[in-house]
């Protein structure tokens, strides 16, 4: 993970319970509390650190006072960052005594476990790095090693090979005469990323798109509003009841309410909704817990509250974790017409929501035309879980809400 930012300050003193610094993960930032009493006495990883590997050192806290001092100039050595690395089980612990002897008796098997250096200097390696460097054509020679006496560890062999794929990454891009700007990926980026190359690599997606004729949701939207200002609640938006929709069509239709587990199908008792938020931080999908028995007053609330933290990069794992369906609206916010998405694992389905557009259609007399709003719909499918054939149906129905119990909402049936 990252350090977002430090809420303690050297220093600083700390009881349990309180947060110590914001963490980035894969999916969010979350806050560290500190466990025990004391007083933080070195920040070793400051704001912005990137990439920090589990089990490194982060901070340092202190039972007494009189102990900050102590850390004023502490620096984390490579083995205390990484002591998984410092001393694998594969390797001597006792490195002095190899080097005592190699002088003894520098036999020629000794090249197995050593590597000589153009100036005849001998250079200890683990066994690992060196089977890695002869696996990448890596010159043990051209490395400064960082564990005990110099010794070249597996981590100096991936340092070197991660800078140099950065090195060529760069060269390829320099073209001559083309200025460019190089933007560093943010954690949540990257793992998005992977999950939807996992997915369009492992998941047999299909597409499901209709037109639906949205008159009565326009018409109810407008109806809802005005109450809603005067008893000082949200606005309600389209996304919000097609939100409603797809919860109550998922409980008509558990089986799309379901995710592919290899030997068995999982079908959800819960009907967890996830929203497609995007932000400069990159795409979130926070959920909206049991939408089925939710009124839309709740959903519009608990949207904007979640989209307000993920725009902040403020969402908690609880804010995202357990959903069981997406829907991704990009015909509001954005104006597309229609686009198919990609299907969020482990979830077996994703509804992409287009635009509301008037079109011109025929009326009931021969030469008589109407006017129309139509919404495009497109469901994603992975086909291991949801086979056959799907159509969309227009319905009316109660809300179960104590604010709206007389209001009605337009449904899509699976």
């Amino acid at each position: 993970g990252n350090i977002a930012r430090w809420v303690k300050k050297e220093g600083d003193k700390v009881s349990p319970g309180e947060v110590l610094c914001e963490v980035e993960t894969d999916k969010a930032t979350v806050e560290m509390e500190c466990m025990e009493e004391g007083y933080l006495a070195k920040i070793v990883c400051g704001d912005g650190t990137k990439e920090i590997k589990v089990g490194e050192i982060i901070a340092i806290t202190v039972e007494e006072e009189g102990d900050i001092e102590k850390f004023k100039d502490y620096k984390a050595s490579s083995s205390a960052a990484a002591p998984a690395e410092s001393k694998p089980q594969s390797e001597p612990v006792e490195p002095k005594e190899e080097k005592k002897e190699v002088s003894k008796a520098p036999e020629p098997t000794a090249t197995k476990t050593e590597e000589s250096s153009q100036s005849g200097d001998r250079l200890f390696s683990s066994p690992v790095a060196r089977k890695l460097a002869e696996d990448n054509n890596v010159p043990l020679s051209s490395l400064k090693g960082t564990g005990p006496d110099g010794r070249i560890l597996k981590a100096d062999i991936e340092d070197y090979l991660s800078s140099a794929a950065k090195g060529s990454k760069k060269e390829a891009a320099a073209a001559p005469g083309l200025g460019y700007v190089d933007l560093p990926n943010t954690q949540i980026r990257k793992v998005t990323a992977n999950r939807l190359l996992q997915s369009k690599q492992t998941i047999p997606h299909y597409y499901l798109t209709v037109d639906s004729r949205v008159d009565k949701l326009i018409k109810l939207r407008s109806e809802l509003n005005p109450m809603q200002d005067a008893s000082g609640g949200k606005k309600i938006s389209i996304n919000d009841l097609v939100i409603k929709a797809a919860a109550l069509a998922l409980r008509k239709v558990p089986a799309c309410n379901s995710s592919w587990m290899n030997d068995f199908i999982r079908q959800y008792h819960n009907v967890n909704i996830n929203v497609a938020v995007q932000t400069e931080h990159g795409l979130f999908v926070p959920v909206v817990r049991d939408a089925d028995k939710k009124g839309l007053a709740t959903i519009a609330d608990e949207v904007k509250q979640l989209a307000s933290r993920a725009k902040d990069n403020s969402l908690k794992p609880e804010d995202y974790e357990g959903g069981t369906f997406t829907v991704s609206n990009l015909g509001g916010p954005f104006g597309i017409k229609q686009f198919c998405a990609i299907v969020n694992p482990p979830q077996s389905a994703i509804l992409a929501i287009g635009s509301a557009e008037k079109r011109v259609i025929p009326g009931a007399a021969e030469g008589q035309y109407e006017i129309g709003s139509f919404m495009s719909a497109t469901l994603s499918c992975d086909h291991r879980v949801i086979d056959g054939t799907f159509f969309f149906l227009a319905d009316s129905e109660p809300v179960d809400d104590a604010s709206h119990s007389y209001a009605s909402v337009t449904k899509v049936f699976c």
